[in-house]
Order: C-alpha cells, then sequence, then structure tokens
C-alpha cells in the first residue's frame, strides 16, 4: 500500500522505530445493506472494506471519504461511527514498525463506478452480506461493525491480528 508522505517524513527522524498511526476503514453498503462493496488489495490478495492512513489534520471520517475516492472512484456518505480498536504491532518488510488506531464507519454508496483507481488493490467488487469472501478474522469484525444496526459504536479492547 501506497504510504503517506508525511509517514515517509517521520521515517527520517526516527528510522524504523514504532509509530502510532491514526487508521479509517469504510464499510461501505448499498442503501438497501444488502450488499457491500470490498476491495482486493494488491499487496497480499485480500478483501477488505477500503482503508486508509489519517492524514496529520484529517477528521478520520474524512479519510473515509478520501480514500473512497482514491482508492474504489466511489462517493459515500459516512453514517456514524461503528468500531474504534488498535491493531498488533506490524513489522514490514524493510523493519519499518507501526501500530494502528481504526476508526471503522458505516458508511453508504452513493454514487460512482467502483473500480480499482490507484493500484493499491487489484478488484472492487459489491457482495452480498449473506455472501461475503474469505477475509481476515479482523476485517471481518470491521464489517460486522459497519453493517450492525447499532446506535453505539464498538470499542475493540483486544488487539487484532493483521
Amino acid at each position: 500500500m501506497a504510504t503517506p508522505d508525511f509517514v515517509l517524513e517521520l521515517r527520517k527522524h526516527v528510522g524504523s522505530a514504532p509509530l502510532w498511526l491514526a487508521g479509517a476503514t469504510a464499510v461501505i453498503s448499498d442503501a438497501e445493506r444488502t450488499r457491500i462493496l470490498l476491495v482486493r488489495r494488491s499487496d497480499n490478495g485480500w478483501w477488505t472494506p477500503v482503508t486508509g492512513i489519517v492524514d496529520p489534520g484529517e477528521h478520520p471520517a474524512g479519510t473515509a471519504v478520501r480514500e473512497s475516492k482514491e482508492e474504489a472512484d466511489v462517493e459515500i456518505r459516512v453514517d456514524r461511527v461503528a468500531s474504534i480498536g488498535v491493531s498488533r504491532m506490524v513489522t514490514y518488510g524493510n523493519g519499518d514498525q507501526a501500530q494502528y488506531i481504526d476508526h471503522t464507519f458505516a458508511c453508504t454508496y452513493l454514487g460512482g463506478d467502483p473500480r480499482p483507481a490507484d493500484g493499491e488493490n487489484t478488484d472492487v467488487r459489491w457482495f452480498p452480506v449473506d455472501a461475503l469472501p474469505e477475509m481476515r478474522p479482523h476485517m471481518l469484525d470491521r464489517v460486522e461493525a459497519g453493517l450492525a444496526r447499532e446506535e453505539r459504536a464498538r470499542i475493540v479492547t483486544t488487539t487484532e491480528s493483521l
């Protein structure tokens, strides 16, 4: 996945030391909540909701909107915070380490022709909510939270595995 410029700049100062970064996940459904839009990541081939790193000064909900346009070329409305959680420490192939606080949002598709728009994904596809592809457990948890008709956000207290 593309590394934001601000992270590259931070890496010049801290090397591969652990960074605490904010992330956003957009669980995008159609208006009837019968289908969900997923992307297939180019780095590992897994199906996931749209995800991304929050830029400095950006609201996490704004990140969900921006990343949905950048990655899948769709317009969305953020409806609510679905869950807040923390990833495990991730060590990348180059030795860089990071841990993420994830803000998962329930979102509604407004328009656009879904497609892999920026090279971070190889496919973008609608799936019936009762026939999802194989997904990593923490992403499936985010999807479940995003599709739930709950009024309050879920607070995930266990460290997720990526």
